[in-house]
């Protein structure tokens, strides 16, 4: 599969962050990952967001995944973006808000805070990582936040306002 950009054009930011440094955690912490709140403007010039199935759970969720090494929250954001939903764009290092999750792992289920980056899509792919194992949807801010499970998610999305 040919990438669609080199990976520092994938993590393209509109204001520099800075870049995380990783060390191991226990398995019990609270650990982070980075959501991208992929968004574009229609023909209308109305707001649509992406939402992507979970693998294992098939509900609707925004492409996100865990910190990486020497990039920013939002770079790691983007990366994911192209990962889960073949999405490329513009992401701010502005978070959006944070929202809290349960990773479902084989063994365990582990506590998980999530931060929201809005990224502008000027790209978008139907090849892409994941793309045989998610579907990817659009749709208006306000279906989107009555589709994900989180409350505290669907109000940063139904209150997404690319214009602030």
């Amino acid at each position: 599969m040919k990438r669609p950009a080199t990976l520092k054009r994938l993590a393209r930011t509109k204001r520099g962050g800075l870049s995380l440094r990783l060390r191991k955690g226990e398995k019990r912490e609270v650990r982070a990952q980075f959501a991208a709140l992929c968004w574009k403007r229609d023909d209308d010039g109305k707001i649509r967001v992406c939402l992507v199935t979970s693998r294992m759970t098939q509900r609707w969720i925004l492409p996100k995944g865990w910190p990486m090494a020497d990039k920013t929250p939002s770079q790691a954001a983007a990366i994911e973006a192209w990962e889960e939903a073949g999405l490329v764009g513009i992401v701010s290092e502005h978070c959006l808000g944070v929202y809290s999750d349960r990773k479902v792992l084989p063994t365990r289920r582990l506590p998980v805070v999530v931060m929201v980056y809005p990224l502008e899509v000027t790209e978008e792919h139907d090849v892409f990582p994941e793309h045989t194992q998610r579907t990817r949807a659009w749709m208006s801010r306000r279906k989107a936040a009555k589709r994900v499970p989180d409350p505290l998610l669907a109000k940063i999305v139904r209150e997404f306002d690319p214009s602030t």
